[in-house]
């Protein structure tokens, strides 16, 4: 398989399309009505608590502004929101380059849409097993799939995509898109994305040194019926 290598990008890119599927939800209030300020045709897809959330403070923009995620991709969240983003039509949007008629064509075929900013952060592992008594199960079960690959995902696509996983970087992303018309620079594209693939680096090693520190036998005493 070869890879495919780019040659000609847009340094500036018009955010029109992004997901928003966030553990802290501190500063969407005021995120979120910014961006709809800059351009008020921007599509929102969401998940769960963050779109009840973005409920709330959209009100009667909603309706017109904000979609559930499985709307969108026509597959409904399985039990325990096990599984909601993962599915191909947000991984093409997430992946696709500008200038590549293949990618292009591939949205087009599907019906899909370009995302260009995703805003995912995730529940601190930490947290979780920093809890009396937490089990290797409990532990497991709060691993989170979905919000890493969407994370790797749009850094990786950091030439057309924001991935933004610090609230503290919404005022520096609204002050950018207020000087350029709405649009991400691929320095501040590129910034994000070093922020992001160091946010899943450190989750997932708080995730390997539980797992290291735990003994067999503890782990096993999870599935074992009494």
């Amino acid at each position: 398989m070869s890879i495919n290598t780019v040659e000609k990008i847009d340094n500036m890119v018009k955010v029109k399309h992004v997901l928003v599927s966030v553990s802290d939800k501190q500063g969407l209030e005021n995120f979120i009505p910014d961006l709809l300020k800059l351009n008020p045709e921007i599509k929102i897809l969401s998940t769960g608590g963050t779109f009840a959330r973005l409920q709330e403070i959209l009100g009667t923009d909603a309706k017109s502004n904000l979609s559930q995620v499985s709307d969108y991709t026509g597959q409904p969240e399985t039990q325990g929101g096990l599984v909601k983003t993962l599915d191909f039509k947000i991984y093409l949007g997430l992946l696709t380059e500008t200038y590549n008629q293949d990618h292009q064509a591939d949205l087009k075929r599907t019906n899909a849409l370009p995302i260009d900013m995703v805003v995912v952060n995730l529940y601190p592992f930490k947290d979780t097993v920093s809890k009396p008594d937490v089990t290797p199960e409990a532990a497991r079960g709060n691993i989170d799939i979905g919000g890493p690959c969407m994370i790797r995902a749009s850094a990786k696509n950091f030439i057309r995509v924001a991935s933004v996983v610090d609230p503290l970087d919404y005022p520096v992303i609204i002050s950018e898109l207020k000087a350029h018309n709405g649009m991400t620079s691929l320095e501040l594209r590129y910034n994000l994305s070093k922020k992001a693939f160091d946010h899943t680096a450190v989750y997932d090693r708080t995730i390997a040194d539980f797992l290291a520190a735990q003994a067999f036998n503890t782990v096993k005493q999870c599935y074992e019926r009494s």
